[in-house]
C-alpha cells in the first residue's frame, strides 16, 4: 500500500507539472498573438522568463523564504536539543546531508522545508510545535519534511512559484503593451477569408490571458496537495511509525492560526498556517484535508 501510494503520487505530480509548463507556454503564445502579433515571440518570451525566474528563485530560495517567515537559524544542539537531534536522525535515515535548522517564534505548531536540493536544504519549526509535540510526534513531522527534501519537493515548489510569477509577468507585459499601443492586428488580414478564425483565436487568447493566473494558482495548489500525501507516506517509510505523524497532525489541526507566516509560503507548511475554511471545490486549498491524510496513514 505504501509504495503503491508513492508511485501514484509521483505520476500525478508529473502530470500536474507538465500541465503547468504547457500553461506557461500557452499563455506566452496568447500574449504574443494578441499583443505582439506574433505567437512565436510570445512563446520565446515565456520560456526565457520562466527559465530566468526559476534559476533566480532556486539560487536564493532558502534565505528569502526564511526571512519572509521571520525564522532564526540555530547552529548547535544546545539551542534546541530535541529539534536538532530529530533533524539529525531523520537526515541520517533518509541518507541526505543534515539540513540547516531554523526556529520560528510562533505559538501555533507547524513546520516546513525549503531549499533547492538536499545539499542546500533547510527545515524550520515553530516554537509551538516544540512545545506541543513529544519526540515520537516530532519525528513524524520531521520525517515528513525530510521526505520533501529527499524527493526534491523543495525544488519543485520553488519552480512552481517561479512559473506562477512568470505567468503574472507575461500578463502584465501584455497589458502594458496594449495600453501603450501594442496589439493592433492587420485589419486587411481580418477581412480576407480568415477573419472569423482570427476573431475566435483572439477571443481564446484573451481568455487565456485573463484566466491564466487563476489556472496557475490552481495548478500550484494541486501540486502542493499531491506532494503532501507523498511526504506523509515518506514519513512512514522513514520512521516506520504512522501513529507518530497521525497524532502530530491531530494536534496541529486543533491549534490556532499562525501569526508570523508569510502568505506566499503557506503551501510549504505541513498544515495550512492560516487555518482557512476549506473551499467547496478544494481547488484553492493549499493542503489536503487533515482527515483524509489521517485516513490514508491509518491504512498503512
Amino acid at each position: 500500500m505504501l509504495f503503491e501510494q508513492i508511485r501514484q503520487n509521483k505520476r500525478r505530480t508529473i502530470y500536474v507539472l507538465i500541465g503547468f509548463v504547457l500553461l506557461v507556454m500557452a499563455i506566452g503564445v496568447a500574449v504574443g498573438y494578441v499583443f505582439f502579433n506574433s505567437s512565436l515571440i510570445g512563446l520565446i518570451m515565456a520560456l526565457v522568463i520562466a527559465v530566468i525566474y526559476s534559476l533566480v528563485m532556486i539560487g536564493n530560495s532558502t534565505n528569502v523564504v526564511m526571512s519572509m517567515n521571520h525564522a532564526q537559524e540555530i547552529t548547535s544542539a544546545e539551542q534546541a536539543p530535541m529539534l536538532w537531534h530529530t533533524v539529525e536522525d531523520m537526515a541520517m535515515v533518509a541518507q541526505v546531508p543534515m539540513p540547516r535548522v531554523f526556529i520560528i517564534d510562533d505559538p501555533s505548531p507547524n513546520a516546513f522545508a525549503t531549499g533547492n536540493d538536499p545539499q542546500h536544504a533547510a527545515i524550520a519549526a515553530t516554537t509551538g510545535i516544540l512545545r506541543v509535540l513529544n519526540r515520537e510526534e516530532l519525528e513524524g513531522v520531521i520525517g515528513h519534511e525530510m521526505s520533501h527534501v529527499r524527493n526534491y519537493d523543495i525544488r519543485l515548489q520553488t519552480i512552481a512559484l517561479a512559473l506562477s510569477a512568470a505567468i503574472s509577468l507575461l500578463v502584465n507585459i501584455g497589458m502594458h503593451s496594449f495600453w501603450w499601443g501594442g496589439g493592433r492586428r492587420d485589419r486587411d488580414n481580418d477581412n480576407n477569408g480568415g477573419g472569423y478564425l482570427q476573431i475566435i483565436m483572439i477571443i481564446v487568447s484573451i481568455l487565456l490571458v485573463i484566466l491564466g493566473p487563476l489556472a496557475a494558482s490552481i495548478a500550484q495548489m494541486a501540486l502542493s496537495r499531491n506532494r503532501e500525501y507523498l511526504a506523509d507516506a515518506g514519513s512512514v517509510e522513514l520512521t516506520r511509525n504512522p501513529q507518530g505523524l497521525i497524532s502530530a497532525l491531530r494536534k496541529i489541526s486543533s491549534s490556532e492560526p499562525m501569526q508570523a507566516a508569510d502568505a506566499s509560503s503557506a503551501a510549504l507548511y505541513i498544515s495550512d498556517p492560516f487555518k482557512k475554511k476549506r473551499s467547496f471545490s478544494h481547488w484553492f486549498d493549499t493542503h489536503p484535508p487533515i482527515e483524509d491524510r489521517i485516513e490514508r496513514l491509518e491504512k498503512m
